[in-house]
Formats: structure tokens, sequence, C-alpha cells
């Protein structure tokens, strides 16, 4: 009695838990479910982010096609001995330095080593994109088999409470009888047995739609309760016409999947003509603007003239006489920034050729390293194309034996009912014992819910294999 009560409890309490949540809870639809995970999925942003990195790498592959151009200045100040850098003779004092310069370097040629590299950086970012498409697509079969799932666990709640009000119905016919004691005492204590069943089961039924309800919320990224809406989601359930054949051909043709991975192929194949590069010569052009800054760079002005010796004599008259001349008188000026910048202007062009001799095998084992790279492509593609066309036919497989269990179990409940019908009519007459009557009623209920799991069997690998021809969803 102690345990039975326990049941009640936890029964009540989450019932009550259920009714609360539900107050507050924001009824979706199946459309409004799969925006909300293209806008919310976190799997999805990631995927996107991956694609964008990938488009940056595409367009710095194009930028690289261009001159590399580079400006350097600097100005410094040096004490003791050094080079003066505008007459380049030692020199012993505090000097203030500066130099400028602009240069130019472009590849020419490099065995097509940028361009090969640009059309594999263009394939992996449309791999990337067509990766994006199939996480999408991904998504949408997930959201959509969780909401499924939802409905499923509703309406299996539904039968159980259905099984619980038949089960009280007769409890209080059965009370009745017990009361006036006309009837075994026992059918009564077992009908309340049955009703505490009922309501174990009804309690995992709520606890199976809670669980449903989180794993399609976590697809959605939602903080907020939700419910689903169950008449804005119409089902046929008209026999499944594609084969796995016809099922997997569209799939070559749709599924985002199967086109990224022949790109990553080529993409590995370009891989291979960029390391092969590493073998032919680098041709480049080059070309540079200098000019520097010295404080100890100095003019001279000249001032005027003066009479001096020169040293040398003349005779005359028997008598030396000094040798005299003219001699300039100069000053010194420091020459300006700007002067000495436009004055010591210089330019250099030129091209260079860098011709691979040896470099520890490095070129050769990188173009081996990249064949490697197209065969797992290669097996990567061949192995995406086996997996889907097994799992194809596994589908395909469990969802014609879910129609063809959906079917049996719609004639095993129309059998149940009428069994049932007349257990129910001769139990209550007192014609049959409790035993028949419960097995009748457990048949009919069991037989009604394995009739709802078989169709939503069905359902949701229908879905499976729509997603798998590129049907949108």
């Amino acid at each position: 009695m102690i345990k039975r009560s326990f049941v009640y409890l936890i029964a009540f309490v989450f019932s009550n838990s259920m009714f609360c949540q539900n107050e507050q809870e924001k009824i979706y639809t199946l459309e409004e479910c799969i925006h909300i995970a293209l806008e919310n999925n976190l799997s999805l942003k990631s995927t996107k982010n991956t694609a964008k990195s990938t488009k940056i790498n595409y367009q710095q592959s194009k930028a690289n096609l261009l001159p590399n151009v580079n400006a350097n200045y600097n100005l410094g100040i040096n004490n003791g001995r050094s080079i003066d850098p505008f007459t380049n003779d030692f020199i012993n004092q505090q000097l203030t330095f500066s130099n400028a310069s602009l240069s130019l370097n472009a590849t020419v040629f490099n065995g097509f080593r940028l361009l090969n590299t640009l059309k594999q950086q263009r394939l992996n970012t449309q791999a990337a994109n067509l990766e994006v498409e199939q996480e999408e697509q991904n998504l949408i079969l997930s959201v959509t088999l969780a909401y499924l799932q939802v409905l499923n666990s509703k309406d299996l709640l539904a039968l159980n409470k259905q099984r619980l009000i038949a089960t009280d119905k007769q409890l209080k016919i059965q009370k009745d009888l017990f009361d006036e004691g006309r009837e075994n005492p026992a059918d009564y204590t077992d009908l309340l047995g049955q009703k505490s069943s009922d309501e174990t089961s009804i309690l995992s039924a709520e606890i199976a739609l809670n669980n449903a309800k989180l794993s399609l919320t976590s697809l959605l990224n939602l903080q907020v309760k939700m419910d689903v809406n169950a008449d804005a989601f119409l089902l046929s359930l008209k026999k499944y016409k594609f084969t796995p054949n016809q099922v997997f051909n569209e799939a070559l043709e749709n599924l985002a999947t199967f086109k990224a991975s022949e790109l990553r192929l080529e993409s590995a194949k370009k891989g291979v003509s960029v390391a092969k590069a590493q073998y032919i010569p680098e041709i480049s052009l080059f070309g540079g603007l200098n000019t520097n800054y010295s404080s100890a760079a100095e003019t001279y002005i000249e001032t005027g003239t003066t009479i001096a010796e020169t040293g040398d004599f003349v005779s005359i008259n028997n008598q030396n006489t000094p040798v005299l001349t003219n001699q300039a008188l100069y000053s010194t000026q420091n020459i300006s920034y700007l002067d000495q910048f436009d004055n010591n202007f210089n330019s250099v062009i030129g091209f260079s050729v860098s011709v691979p001799i040896f470099n520890g095998f490095q070129a050769k084992n990188n173009v081996a390293l990249e064949k490697v790279n197209v065969e797992e492509s290669l097996i990567a593609l061949e192995q995406t194309e086996l997996d889907i066309k097994n799992a194809i036919q596994q589908v395909h497989f469990d969802m014609e034996a879910a129609f063809a269990r959906y079917q049996s179990l719609k004639k095993q409940v129309v059998a149940f009912q009428k069994s049932f019908e007349i257990n129910e009519t001769r139990f209550n007459n007192g014609v049959s014992n409790f035993l028949a009557y419960i097995t009748s009623k457990n048949n009919l209920e069991n037989a009604k819910i394995n009739v709802s799991i078989a169709k939503y069997d069905y359902f949701l690998r229908v879905k499976v294999l729509e997603y798998y021809r590129g049907v949108n969803l």
C-alpha cells in the first residue's frame, strides 16, 4: 500500500509539473522549428565560420598574385666610432642618421604555384560552402525527426491516458458492485492494481515526451519551454513508391555531401601541382628607391680670398723670392634634412632567378604527401557513396517493414477491439472472469500503442529517404 501511494504521489506531482510547464510553453510548427534551428544552431554556426575562413584564404591567394611593396624609414643617434653614411668615412662623434627606402618585389614565374594555389583555394571555398549546405540539410533532417519524435511521444501519452480513462470507468462499476458485495472482491483490487500500472505508464510517457522536447529544444538552441503543433503536420500513410536505387541516384545528384567530396578531391589534385612547382626555378623582378641623411654632412661656401705663400721660391738677382698665390677662403654649413634626402636619392631595378638544386628532398616528399592526400580524398568520396548507399538500403528495408507492420497491427486493433467489447460485456454481466477482461483490455491498448509506434517508424524512415533524395522537408 505504501509503495502504491508513493507511485500515486509521483504521478500527481509530475502531472502537476507538466501542467504548469504547458501553461508557459509556446507552440511551434515544423517550419518555425526549422527556421529557428538554422538561425541558432551552434554546430551550423561553427561550420559557417569554417567556410568564412576558407573564403578569406581564397581572397589571400588572389592577393598573393600582386607585387609586394614595402616602405621603410628610420631615424637614430649614434655615439662613438661609426661610419658616416654620407661620406663613408670613419668618424668618432655623435651622429644623427636617417634612412628611407621603398622596395618592390614581383614574382614573374614560379611554376604556376600561385595560380594553382588560387585554383585550389577556390575549390576549397566551393567545397566549404557546400558543406554549410550539407550541415543545413542534416540539421533540417534532425529537426524533422526530433519533431516527429515529439508527436509520437504525445500520441503515446494520449493513448496511455485513454487506457487510464477506460480503467477508471470499469473501476467505478466494480466499486459499486464491491460495495454491494455482489462481485468477487479480488476483481476490484486487481483493477486498483491495473490503475496503478496505467498511471505509471502515463508517468513514463510524460518523461519520454519531456525528453523528446528537450532534444528538439537543444537542436533549436532555445532557452524557452516549447510544444509542437500536431495539427499543422500532415502525414501520409501511402506506400512509398521509390526503390533504393532510385533514391541513391537522386542522392548523387542532389546531396551537397557528394559535390563537396568531389570538390575536395579536385582540390587535392591541385595540391599536387602546387607541390611540383618546387622543382621549377622562380623568376622575380625587384626595384627600390633609397636615400639617407647624416648630421655630419657639411657643405663648403667660399667667403673670399687671401694671398698665401705656396712654399716655392724663385731666384731674382740671386735672391730667393717666395711665390705667392691667391687662396680661396671657405666656411662650413650643415646640409639640410630635405636637401640630403634629395641629393642622396638613388634607385635600383633588376631581376633574380632562384634555381632549386637540393633541398633535402623536401620538394619530392611534399609531392608524395599531396599524392597521398589525393588518394585519401578519393577514398573518402568512395566511402561516402558506399555509406549512403548502404544507409538508403537499410532505411528503405526498415521503412517497408514498418509499413507492413502498421498494416498488420491495424487489423490486430480491429480484432482486439471486437474481442474487448465482447469480454467487457461478459465481464460486466458476470459471465466472464476478470483475467479474460483485463487480458483483452491490455491486448487492445498495447495494439493501439504498437500501431502508433509503427506509424511513426514509417514516417521517420520516409523522411530520411526524402532527405537523401534532396526533397525539401
